[in-house]
């Protein structure tokens, strides 16, 4: 640590003794220079093109960060063929130069246009970025769904080692050699195992997928990749993230997860990953994403990762720089500046065993998770102190707001619509969030956490590899249903546990399609869940009349796969029947409909869509005393149509369950 800090030490204490800022234009490139980093954007393709920090090449003959989107009719367009610049040169309110490129092409046949804006600070060693997308045509109001919209840094050179995806997530690079062996076992899943001397293998997994290293929003702050030294030319360490110093122009809420690094550093803005709604692209939509920060850092040779990780996740506060991006603001359409914005504060009485409590403000009247239906949707979010109840989030735009609240080992959200945010006012909310109940809890399965981790191969380790991923990050074909589930899942209340005797997906039927290791599909005792539990005569007796079950999940996925608003009428499952049986009687089927639909298990993920639903039935009608079952039943074989190479059964994964009585 302290030969890094020795290093940024010095390259700061240089900058104020020869500090400057170089925004120039060649006949090819427009450059952006201080002191310690020289970016360069080539004319021809709308991209950066080289990347130095100090005498290294970050990015060899790769490029980046530059803007791609899905979002045309044909699919995919990377904009910058046929753009026009703007080079910006400006001091800051605090009096630090800084210069600015910004990149502007239109889809002419649509007349849709992307920008990217790369500001470059003195003293600084990282791109702040915006990108922004409008779309004015009468003639076609409604375009297409914004499919993706991500900007990507994408080197292409031997100095790169290793990934970070989070402080507990992280492997060495795969090699050319590891590549070269490689068996496509799944669309973007690979295995590795055959290159038996590569690090990643050895160390990580035999599998690799970039979902591997994909991240939920929540409490995520930087994600990049590392240079050990063994390949850089002065023997130094090197790392490049992307740090969420600003959230607010995502979707999804802290719920929502994504690709973050996989020998591309992401900045995914827009995609249907894991499920994720996208807004559409409809006449007079404009909007712009960021600030971020495309950070580069330099250590010693000794210098670990999680070293210049910490760095860069320093910049992860939505207060830092304001002041700079207030003095840019003229430049940014769409940005709003300090003015306009002040800190939400709110006191909370949690429920009694609320852990990790979190408030969240976004889209009025919307489920955060689904917040992409109003152009201007923003988004806030910030832990409650369990103690106080007390909860501030600064530098929220003024406006409307959903204020939706939830906890760990509480069932269901708090949720207050028309919640006024203004500077004039500074308003302190006070709430009391009284958790859900339906009767007395006899029991529960699981911790409502929003995740399906606490079961098998969720979040527990891969203790086969030193650098122990969680399971469900591994490619899910290695945990195979049948060795572990041999007579189905058959659930004892109060002599089962969750992490060894509940699956994290259950299954229509046990995927023969893209399964290395079982290429036919298994079907007995797969669909049928069942849960046992005894019931005493005093519970079942005097003012008891009502029982209910909570079903919440954490994940579903129904025949229309990540596509969850398309109209699938070859598609038989687009809108999922889910029964529960008590003692061999069906209660009511619930349709689980499209829209909450999403890759998610087989995409290496315990948090996708949460949702659920509570069954209500008459206990003297449907209990007894003694031993009691529920049947948690998918239709059996119940399968769509994938283009790619997936699975296609459907599935869903569970948050929690529990039990009451009335």
């Amino acid at each position: 640590m302290m030969v890094l800090l020795r290093i940024l030490a010095f390259a700061f204490l240089a900058s104020q003794v020869t500090a400057f800022l170089n925004a120039t234009e060649t006949r090819d490139q427009y450059i952006l220079q201080n002191d310690d980093l020289y970016v360069a954007v080539g004319k021809s393709s709308g991209q950066v093109v080289k990347i130095l920090l100090g005498k290294e090449d970050l990015l060899g003959t790769g490029k980046g960060p530059y803007l791609d989107c899905s979002c045309v009719p044909s699919g995919f367009w990377a904009p910058g063929g046929t753009a026009r610049f703007q080079l910006i040169r400006g001091a800051d309110s605090t009096g630090t130069p800084y210069g600015g490129v910004v990149m502007r092409d239109t889809y002419s046949s649509t007349n849709q246009t992307l920008e990217q804006y790369w500001f470059l600070r003195e003293g600084e060693t990282g791109l702040h970025v915006f990108s922004r997308v409008t779309y004015f045509n009468q003639r076609t109001p409604f375009l297409r769904g914004l499919g993706e919209l991500r900007t990507l840094f994408r080197p292409s050179t031997r100095l790169w080692t290793h990934l970070s995806g989070s402080d507990g997530n992280w492997a060495p690079i795969p090699s050319a050699d590891a590549n070269g062996r490689a068996v496509t076992v799944q669309d973007a899943t690979t295995y590795l195992g055959d290159a038996t001397n590569d690090a990643y293998v050895k160390q990580y997994s035999d599998f690799f997928t970039k979902y591997a290293f994909a991240e939920v929003w929540r409490d995520h702050d930087v994600h990049g990749q590392y240079s050990d030294g063994s390949t850089s030319s002065d023997g130094n360490t090197y790392g490049a993230w992307l740090v969420h110093n600003t959230r607010e122009t995502y979707y999804g809420g802290p719920l929502h997860s994504d690709l973050v690094v996989d020998g591309i550093v992401y900045n995914y803005m827009v995609s249907g990953h894991h499920g994720a709604p996208v807004p559409n692209i409809t006449h007079g939509f404009d909007r712009t994403w960021g600030p971020q920060f495309y950070y580069f850092n330099k250590g010693g040779p000794k210098t670990t990762l999680a070293e210049l990780r910490a760095d860069a996740a320093k910049y992860a506060n939505p207060e830092w720089n304001s002041e700079f991006y207030d003095s840019i603001a003229q430049y940014v359409p769409n940005y709003t500046p300090t003015s306009k914005r002040t800190t939400f504060k709110a006191t909370i009485d949690l429920p009694e065993g609320a852990k990790r409590p979190i408030a969240v403000l976004s889209e009025n009247k919307q489920d955060f998770q689904l917040n992409v239906f109003t152009q201007s949707s923003l988004q806030y979010w910030a832990d409650i102190d369990t103690n106080t109840g007390a909860v501030e989030i600064p530098r929220v735009k003024e406006g409307t707001y959903r204020l939706t609240v939830y906890a760990e080992g509480i069932f269901g959200w708090f949720i207050q619509d028309d919640i006024e945010i203004s500077k004039t006012s500074n308003k302190a909310y006070s709430f009391q969030w009284e958790p859900e109940s339906a009767g007395k809890e006899i029991w529960r399965i699981g911790t409502p956490d929003k995740s399906a981790g606490e079961y098998k191969h969720g979040y527990a380790p891969d203790t086969s590899k030193p650098l122990q991923p969680e399971q469900y990050r591994v490619y899910w074909a290695n945990w195979d249903f049948p060795t572990d589930f041999p007579d189905g899942v058959i659930f004892k209340v109060g002599e089962s546990k969750e992490a060894e005797d509940f699956n994290y997906i259950h299954w229509s039927v046990f995927p023969g399609r893209s399964n290395y290791f079982r290429p036919e599909p298994y079907y007995e005792n797969v669909n049928n869940w069942t849960i046992q539990f005894n019931l005493t005569s005093d519970q079942l007796t005097g003012e008891t009349q009502t029982a209910a079950l909570t079903v919440e999940f954490a994940g579903v996925k129904t025949a229309n796969g990540n596509d969850k608003w398309a109209s699938l009428p070859n598609e038989k499952y687009s809108n999922l029947p889910y029964t529960v049986a008590v003692n061999g009687r069906d209660l009511e089927t619930w349709i689980i409909p499209s829209y909450r639909s999403g890759s998610c298990g087989v995409r290496s993920s315990v948090v996708c869509q949460n949702f659920g639903k509570k069954f209500s039935f008459s206990a003297s009608e449907y209990l007894k005393e003694g031993l009691n079952e529920f049947v948690l039943s998918l239709p059996f074989n119940a399968t769509d149509t994938e283009t790619a190479l997936l699975p296609t059964t459907v599935y869903v994964q569970y948050d929690a369950l529990r039990f009451e009585l009335s």
